[in-house]
């Protein structure tokens, strides 16, 4: 039994699937039983547990082959209220007694500050390898769902914004169902002894996400970059609690700065490009598209 943290999200979801489509048994753990149903129909179990609950959630784990897990951004939560649900993982992982654990991290976990909200998988890392769990860490780059976030801005306003001083530096963006995908062959094919698996991927500029993105939507936007002195403002213009804009703010400062490095054991090649992901985020939204 392959038990799944996180399957009403993005990449949780997109590991139960793969594993699913593998014909592997395998366990949603839920917050909400009401969504219970939705997994079983697909033919995964369920358990029911709250992240913030180390012995429920041990017993969600217990009995498990193998287990993904991740750590949710809390918007409202500081930094010593993620830590403090770092522990409570790490503690149900070791209380539950699964052999082996694959862990959504990111680029730039190695490093213990200087990454807003990485750090806090920095910490969940080395807590979790203090279980003596075998852990995979896969570390990745920018979600290419991140555009979620802005299309109420792009929709309203016509605008992409960018946090950066230019629109115009290509990076690795890694669809979240290539994640679900590397997760679920890692637990399938457990390693023997722990590692840091790197995700690289096709990679684009700002830009070209934007003319892409304009290109479906059938209408032209403008790309804004916005400088480092006007993050904060403008992601609390846009509804971000001001403790995490900071958080958010000092993560995109890593990026402008270089220090976010592929360091990892090894490269996972990820291929899926962002026109497909731009395409399933649109029909998926409830937004009015013009």
């Amino acid at each position: 039994m392959f038990t799944i943290i996180g399957s009403t999200g993005h990449v949780g979801g997109a590991t139960a699937a793969a594993l699913l489509e593998r014909r592997a048994p395998t366990r949603a753990v839920l917050r909400d039983p009401a969504r219970a149903s939705d997994w079983a129909a697909r033919g995964a179990a369920t358990a029911i547990a709250d992240l913030a609950d180390p012995a429920g959630l041990a017993e969600a784990l217990r009995g498990s082959t193998g287990a993904f897990v991740m750590l949710p951004t809390m918007p409202s939560g500081d930094d010593a209220q993620h830590r403090r649900l770092a522990d409570g993982i790490a503690r149900a992982v070791g209380d539950s007694g699964v052999p082996h654990v694959v862990l959504l991290s990111s680029i730039g976990a190695e490093l213990p500050d200087g990454t807003g909200p990485i750090r806090w998988l920095h910490h969940l890392e080395e807590r979790l390898q203090e279980t003596g769990v075998v852990l995979t860490a896969i570390r990745s780059w920018h979600f290419q769902e991140k555009v979620e976030d802005l299309l109420p801005t792009v929709l309203a306003d016509g605008v992409y914004p960018v946090f950066g001083e230019s629109a115009d530096v290509p990076m690795p963006m890694i669809a979240t169902v290539d994640i679900g995908v590397v997760a679920a062959e890692a637990l399938l094919a457990p390693p023997g002894a722990s590692e840091v698996v790197d995700l690289d991927g096709p990679s684009y500029t700002e830009r070209e996400v934007a003319d892409r993105l304009a290109a479906m939507l059938g209408r032209p936007l403008q790309v804004v970059t916005i400088p480092e002195i006007g993050w904060i403002d403008a992601m609390i213009g846009s509804g971000v609690p001001e403790h995490l804009a900071g958080e958010l703010a000092a993560l995109y400062g890593a990026g402008e700065r270089g220090i976010l490095q592929p360091r990892g054991d090894r490269l996972r090649r990820c291929e899926t490009p962002i026109e497909s992901t731009l395409r399933r985020v649109l029909e998926a939204t409830a937004l009015p598209i013009p």
